[in-house]
């Protein structure tokens, strides 16, 4: 289990997932699944779903074949490597394997450290015992990991499959399927709810104390919404368990059976699966030493069994984990559901149904995006390839998968961060490091493919680009300039500013549009925050105020907060007045006489 933490969304021009989710509630949640959907991924007429259906796989290939920038591409293997070491203390895991692709291209698949490295933890010392260094065993590209509740994702697939086939309706009462399912304020409880973690249902409960199934079942039975259902996100395993339980009951098929069946079989995901075999214990990598009071089971040394006490109890077939995987594999499931739920001439899902997953249905819980199944737009893990379009989840053992389709990319980082012991580690910093180097490693260009003014990506980060000072003639002059910004909302800003002096400082207005076309948007405070949706946009802002004035004009970045986006961009600077052009940084002069402090030029 592992909860997510919030981040304010942001979607820039059109239909967005946040309204569309908005608008799906708003009809009473009535859920076509035959239609296309506005902006759909993979609809009609797509490239990615022609590929996809025309048997196309994935395939090895370079960073410049991926349209991907290989010094930043290398980079996210060397940030995935740091977590060997202390971090701060004690290794972040013990090994990892990180896979990030754009398009059909796998341009790195890496594996470091040890798949098995300790044999024993003694928490009352914090000392562990580790394997003679020739039983150790190295962590491979082909690794087979504990997903843990990378689960979720495939519980949420199967059900939405069911959606397609008529069998199940979002917005039904799950009681409708599992009668059992009642009581307390259970019996509103609805599909969606499930999906979107607003049940109200608390985070977790000990089945691994039930000896028995029936007594499993009854202590699920017995659950009661803390809050009304529909009144709160709360991540909740019971949410997925009971989803499980739901799937079973109208499909007459175990879990396990569905996965195989309608997701890793027609996808050819082979290394993928619950309970995997004794003779695949050497490729699977260990998760934790299971003792009291850390763990609720006295286990031992987990190693080819599933790591989450209730998946285990529940016999290795759960809804929210159990399921192991590698990296190849989930690559071929993101590639699946960037083309629109198709891969390899094989279809798991429509265009529509992947557009749902990717639907934001928690626009009462800002910061808590979430489709069906999926985490969205989550920059405590996703790093800066979270855009209001990015896609993901987080397993309790280490894992992460990241979907952007903004830029057709994927990151995969699969480590045993619990090996030997959960309390070694905290957090998300390998996740958010991996992420930010990947969204780096996706160039951003200019229209005249020359170098830009360029902000970083550190955190905390803050610079000015300052312009000499300018005296306007008269009321028509302009500042303009082409402007790229990816920042976290209201923790990362572009402002423009003005100083008769240098010294105090005011905001200026300003505007933009899209180079693509569109209305203006306006920023009557100076600063525009979020995300620009990838696109350079033309920025606008009169001087009428500063006619007959000397001014100076700035460009400032700030950066607080833990996490960063992709940064800020500046291009193409310009102050004119209709008979004149007063600076143009173009021109050699004008160029030399900018003040850069935390800004650089970058043809990335």
């Amino acid at each position: 289990m592992e909860a997510g933490m919030g981040a304010e969304g942001a979607a820039g021009g059109g239909l967005s997932r946040r309204r569309l989710g908005a608008r799906l509630l708003a009809l009473g949640g009535v859920l076509v699944l035959h239609a296309a959907l506005p902006g759909s991924a993979g609809a009609a007429g797509n490239p990615a779903e022609r590929r996809a259906l025309q048997g196309l796989r994935l395939r090895y290939g370079s960073a410049r074949q991926a349209g991907l920038l290989e010094k930043h591409l290398e980079g996210v293997a060397d940030e995935a490597r740091r977590f060997l070491g202390p971090s701060p203390e004690h290794p972040y895991y013990a090994g990892a394997v990180v896979l990030a692709g754009r398009g059909r291209t796998v341009a790195l698949h890496r594996a470091m450290g040890d798949a098995v490295r300790y044999a024993d933890y003694d928490g009352r010392t914090d000392r562990v015992r580790e394997f003679p260094a020739a039983e150790r065993i190295a962590m491979a590209e082909d690794t087979v990991f504990d997903l843990a509740s990378l689960t979720k994702l495939f519980t949420s697939l199967l059900a939405v499959q069911q959606m397609e086939r008529g069998r199940l309706e979002l917005e039904a009462p799950v009681c409708r399927y599992l009668t059992e399912f009642v009581g307390g304020g259970k019996e509103v409880v609805t599909v969606r709810q499930l999906l979107t973690h607003t049940s109200g249902l608390r985070s977790w409960a000990p089945f691994y104390q039930e000896s028995t199934r029936e007594g499993q079942l009854r202590l699920l039975w017995s659950v009661k919404p803390q809050e009304t259902p529909g009144t709160v996100y709360r991540y909740s395993d019971l949410n997925l368990i009971a989803l499980q339980l739901l799937l079973e009951r109208i499909t007459g098929r175990t879990l396990d059976v569905l996965l195989h069946d309608e997701i890793t079989a027609p996808l050819g995901m082979h290394r993928t699966r619950y309970n995997p075999p004794l003779s695949w214990r050497r490729v699977i990598a260990a998760t934790e030493v299971q003792r009291p009071p850390w763990s609720g089971l006295d286990r031992g040394l987990v190693w080819g069994e599933v790591h989450d006490e209730n998946a285990h109890a529940l016999g290795g077939v759960a809804g929210h984990a159990g399921i192991f995987g590698t990296a190849w594999d989930l690559a071929v499931l993101a590639r699946t559901l960037l083309d629109g739920g198709a891969y390899a001439g094989r279809r798991i899902l429509r265009p529509a149904s992947v557009e749902l997953l990717f639907t934001d249905y928690n626009t009462a819980f800002p910061g808590d995006d979430h489709g069906l199944g999926f985490e969205l737009y989550q920059h405590w893990y996703m790093g800066a390839m979270a855009t209001p379009h990015s896609a993901g989840h987080t397993g309790f053992t280490g894992t992460s998968l990241v979907l952007d389709p903004s830029t057709d990319s994927f990151l995969i980082l699969l480590g045993n961060s619990v090996h030997p012991v959960r309390t070694w580690r905290a957090g998300s910093a390998p996740r958010v490091a991996v992420g930010n180097r990947f969204a780096r490693a996706v160039p951003v260009r200019t229209k005249h493919g020359g170098p830009a003014w360029f902000s970083g990506m550190e955190t905390g980060g803050h610079g000015t680009l300052t312009l000499p000072p300018l005296t306007p003639a008269g009321p028509a002059a302009r500042l303009r300039c082409a402007v790229w910004w990816d920042t976290v909302p209201g923790d990362g800003a572009l402002h423009l500013e003005a100083s008769p002096d240098g010294q105090t400082w005011q905001p200026l207005p300003f505007s933009t549009v899209r180079t693509i076309g569109g209305t203006a948007e306006q920023w009557p405070l100076g600063s525009a925050s979020g995300w620009s949706g990838r696109i350079w946009h033309r920025l606008e802002a009169p001087l009428a105020d500063w006619a007959g004035r000397e001014v100076r004009l700035r460009l400032r970045h700030a950066a607080k907060g833990r996490y960063v986006g992709r940064g800020i961009y500046v291009d193409v600077v310009r102050v004119a007045e209709p008979s004149r052009l007063l600076f143009a940084d173009d021109r050699p002069a004008d160029a030399a006489r900018i003040e850069a402090t935390g800004w650089t030029r970058s043809n990335d």
